[in-house]
């Protein structure tokens, strides 16, 4: 199943990652996959805002991982950012694989090292675009949510 949103500033961008958060409830494996420049990070603080992070959320480039409460007790929010490495067994030693539990909602950006590591049932979002230019965000998975159709 696929969904495509059109995105026209950073501020929709946020409005739908916030959208994503305010639904999400247990544990969700979300594949964040755009250049450099796209709004993978926007898109991350709209979702970590809608599930009531109350820390400023950052990119985790040099940290990797970087790990929030939400708003449900008993539910993190993970954002990793595996652009630094080079090899599937770095993500493996880092742990990465490990927060694909029910407790967590993990949100990667630039999962395709770990591809053969992800799970089946993850929701993947393609942003398409950069700089001033519009969006075009595609969700994807084999089982989308209801409250993905916007």
């Amino acid at each position: 199943m696929e969904k495509i949103i059109e995105s026209s500033s950073p501020e929709e961008t946020f409005k739908l990652g916030k959208s994503i958060g305010e639904n999400i409830h247990s544990g969700l494996v979300i594949c964040l996959y755009g250049d450099l420049g796209s709004g993978k990070t926007v898109l991350a603080k709209g979702i970590g805002e809608g599930l009531g992070v109350k820390e400023n959320i950052t990119s985790p480039t040099f940290t990797l991982i970087q790990e929030y409460n939400t708003r449900f007790t008993g539910l993190r929010f993970i954002h990793m950012d595996l652009y630094r490495l080079k090899y599937p067994e770095e993500a493996e030693v880092i742990g990465a694989t490990d927060y694909f539990t029910n407790d967590c909602v993990c949100l990667l950006e630039w999962p395709e090292i770990i591809e053969g590591l992800l799970p089946t049932e993850r929701i993947d979002i393609r942003i398409e675009g950069s700089g001033i230019e519009q969006r075009r965000i595609i969700l994807s998975g084999r089982d989308i949510p209801e409250w993905l159709e916007f």
